[in-house]
């Protein structure tokens, strides 16, 4: 080959090579490298981020105590295992995410320094509503209970004996029961231990709600609180 020749093929190698193409879609950030600044050919330099919008992937850690305590409840026939893959993501603010992911993956070592197991999930975002680096929860079911017993957040309550709840006894006195919160159902506690289901369970009011004095319940309404003592049942239903 010429010279000639061999310098233009190095000539428009050198061309081609000055395009850099990302090897991902997605939107580019501010550049890192302002023009005319020396890159470093040997080293990498970096010029610009590139931060896929659509899908994201959604990062979380569970214990590995949980994962034991999951495995020996499932062993031992008290849950059965869900097949489920979708997961749902709740914002910083409460609300609900409305596009459902799905699980991608499950890490098969537990990180040594934080005892936990690392989880994947993609998450659909086509209307750019979720931006990388924020903090969400997620929620999935994990495993499934026959006959769970389950109860709003509030009313359960941490004592120096431990979890309890403030039930109405057949006098219609405020009375606590101690109860072992099992996991997480939607937004309500799976009770492991303590109920046995029918109870009367208060869930506002139990700053009044004195343990021997007279209570007069109402329903619960989820959707308002109510000055008074208001009482849930406490009902048997599958939990996750």
């Amino acid at each position: 080959m010429a010279p000639a020749t061999k310098a233009r093929a190095k000539a428009k190698l050198d061309l081609e090579n000055a395009n850099v193409l990302a090897p991902i879609s997605g939107r580019i950030g501010r550049a890192l490298v302002t023009e005319g600044a020396l890159v470093g050919k040997s080293e990498a330099t970096q010029l610009a981020t590139i931060e896929q919008i659509d899908p994201l992937y959604a990062n979380f850690t569970e214990s590995n105590t949980d994962l034991l305590r999951l495995r020996q409840a499932v062993k031992s026939g008290r849950l059965k295992r869900s097949g489920e893959t979708s997961v749902q993501v709740i914002l910083e603010d409460g609300s609900t995410y409305p596009h459902p992911g799905k699980l991608l993956f499950s890490d098969l070592a537990v990180d040594p320094n934080t005892g936990a197991v690392l989880i994947r999930a993609e998450i659909p975002n086509p209307e750019k509503e979720l931006l990388p680096g924020m903090f969400v929860r997620i929620r999935f079911p994990e495993s499934v209970a026959d006959n769970a017993i389950s109860l709003p957040q509030r009313a359960v309550q941490m004592g120096a004996q431990g979890q309890f709840v403030m039930t109405i006894d057949k006098d219609g006195k405020a009375a606590p029961l101690p109860v072992k919160v099992g996991g997480m159902s939607g937004g309500d506690f799976v009770i492991a231990e303590g109920l046995k289901g029918g109870e009367q369970v208060i869930v506002n009011g139990l700053q009044k709600a004195r343990p021997g004095t007279p209570v007069k319940p109402v329903p619960w309404n989820p959707t308002a609180a109510a000055p008074a003592a208001t009482a849930a049942p406490a009902s048997a239903k599958p939990g996750n």
